[in-house]
C-alpha cells in the first residue's frame, strides 16, 4: 500500500475577489520530491505557493499535509504545520539591519528555548551547509546576490524543516551562481531528505532538479499536466507545455 503523499492539493481555486487566477488544481507532491510550480508569467505560480504556506487561504479547496487539512484546521495547529516549513522568498528576505548570524538565529530565538551558545553553534552548521562558514558577521549588503541568496536558504534550513518552498531562487543570478544554487538544492534535499516546492521559470533548474511538476496554464486558468520535466518535454501532446519547455534552448 502507497504512502500518503507528503502534500496533496485538492480541488483548488486561487482568485483575487471576482477574478478567478487558477481553478480546480488537485496534484499530489510525494516525501523526497523537488516538485516544480512552472507556466508563463501570471499564470498564479507564487499565488500558489502563498496558498501552500499559509499567507493566503484559497477561495475554495483545501491543502492536505501527510493526510491532515491545512485550510481546515484551526489557527493554532495550522501555525503547528507551519513551523515544519521553511520559505526562501525571491528577494531572500534577510533584515538588512541584522547580521547574517543574526537573520538566521532569528527563528530559533523566537520558536525554540534554545541557549545562545547553542544557536550560535547551529548558525554555524547552516551556513556551512550553504558554503558560507565563516561568514556570521557579515552583513547583507557585504555579500553578493548569489550569497544573500544561500543565506536565505540557511535560515529557511534554521528550524529544520520537512518541506521547504523556494520563490524563484535564481533570479536576479548569473548561470554559474544558479548552476550552483541547483547544486546546493540537490545536495540539501539528499542530506536532509526534505522535500522541496519550487516555483521557477529558468529551463536550466526546472531540468536540473525538478523530479516532478505540474503546469499551469494563463489562458484556460488551470493546470495542464503533472509530471517529470523532461517526461513531458519528451511525451506531452500540448504543444503549449512543449513550447515553454523548449523556447529556443537547447535541454
Amino acid at each position: 500500500m502507497d504512502a500518503k503523499p507528503h502534500i496533496a492539493i485538492q480541488n483548488l481555486t486561487m482568485a483575487y475577489g471576482d477574478i478567478v487566477i487558477q481553478r480546480d488544481l488537485d496534484f499530489t507532491i510525494q516525501c523526497g520530491d523537488i516538485f516544480i510550480i512552472m507556466g508563463a508569467s501570471g499564470c498564479g505560480k507564487s499565488t500558489l505557493l502563498r496558498h501552500l504556506v499559509g499567507l493566503k487561504p484559497p477561495s475554495r479547496g483545501d491543502v492536505e499535509y501527510a493526510g491532515e487539512s491545512f485550510w481546515n484546521a484551526d489557527v493554532q495547529r495550522r501555525e503547528g504545520m507551519m513551523r515544519r516549513f521553511g520559505v526562501l522568498f525571491q528577494s531572500g528576505a534577510l533584515w538588512s539591519s541584522m547580521t547574517l548570524a543574526e537573520n538566521i538565529g532569528l527563528p530559533l530565538t523566537e520558536y525554540t528555548h534554545l541557549t545562545r551558545h547553542d544557536i550560535r553553534e547551529i548558525v554555524a552548521l547552516k551556513l556551512a551547509l550553504v558554503g558560507l562558514a565563516g561568514f556570521e558577521g557579515y552583513y547583507p549588503h557585504e555579500i553578493s546576490g548569489g550569497m544573500q541568496k544561500r543565506a536565505g536558504l540557511a535560515r529557511a534550513m534554521a528550524l529544520d524543516p520537512e518541506i521547504l518552498f523556494f520563490d524563484e531562487p535564481s533570479a536576479g543570478l548569473d548561470p554559474i551562481s544558479s548552476r550552483h544554487l541547483d547544486d546546493l538544492i540537490l545536495e540539501l534535499r539528499d542530506s536532509l531528505g526534505a522535500t522541496i516546492v519550487m516555483v521557477t521559470h529558468e529551463l536550466p533548474s526546472i531540468f536540473a532538479v525538478g523530479t516532478n511538476s505540474v503546469f499551469l496554464d494563463v489562458e484556460t486558468k488551470t493546470m495542464l499536466a503533472v509530471g517529470a520535466p523532461r517526461t513531458l518535454l519528451e511525451e506531452s501532446p500540448n504543444p503549449q507545455i512543449r513550447t515553454f519547455l523548449t523556447r529556443g534552448e537547447t535541454t
